[in-house]
């Protein structure tokens, strides 16, 4: 029998981000898995390393590399849709959701069990409040890329989700740690950051 869980994945990489605005440079699903994952295991290691954590950070970068599974179907919704109201918001959960089970369906009986923890991450999870952590400041990133970039359109959204990212560095130090000592670099040039520290 043949499946298609893989390819359908290798998809995300067609799925654009952050489709209401102008962008200098367009984002795919794909590349902000990897951007999330990336800085869910930065949080986990500064929040096990620095402030005396036992998060699993392997359990953190597998559910971030899976949290847009559901996406490769439904889409990428714009945030002010998706947010509009909790009766829109919970009906979208409940399509990821279904969507996310779609696409394990498409899995051989005996993988299903090892990608599930992650495609249907327990949302109460320690790693998985890294990876919303993460999904966060990958789009506060996205925004000092944009405004670097001369792109204005990005400024009201870096607003909004550095307060937000603020609210949740009071109970995640680890956000405040990043903040502290990488945030920084993402408004240097190249040049810049091969001098940056000294």
């Amino acid at each position: 029998m043949k499946y298609n869980f893989y390819a359908y994945m290798d998809r995300m990489k067609y799925i654009k981000r952050w489709q209401l605005m102008r962008s200098v440079r367009e984002e795919n699903i794909m590349e902000h898995s990897q951007s999330v994952a990336l800085l869910a295991h930065a949080l986990a290691v500064i929040r096990n390393k620095v402030f005396g954590g036992a998060v699993d950070a392997g359990k953190a970068v597998l559910c971030a590399v899976y949290h847009e599974t559901a996406e490769v179907m439904t889409g990428d919704l714009p945030t002010p849709i998706k947010y509009f109201n909790r009766g829109i918001q919970g009906e979208y959960k409940q399509l990821e959701r279904q969507a996310s089970e779609k696409m394990l369906a498409m899995l051989p009986a005996e993988l299903q069990g090892e990608l599930s923890p992650y495609v249907l991450a327990d949302e109460k999870s320690e790693e998985y409040k890294l990876v919303k952590a993460a999904d966060k400041l990958a789009a506060y990133i996205k925004c000092l890329e944009e405004l670097r970039s001369g792109n204005s359109e990005f400024a009201h959204a870096k607003k909004t989700i550095e307060s937000d990212l603020k609210e949740r560095a009071r109970t995640m130090p680890e956000l405040g740690y990043f903040f502290e000592h990488f945030i920084d670099g993402y408004s240097l040039t190249l040049d810049e950051l091969g001098s940056f520290g000294d």
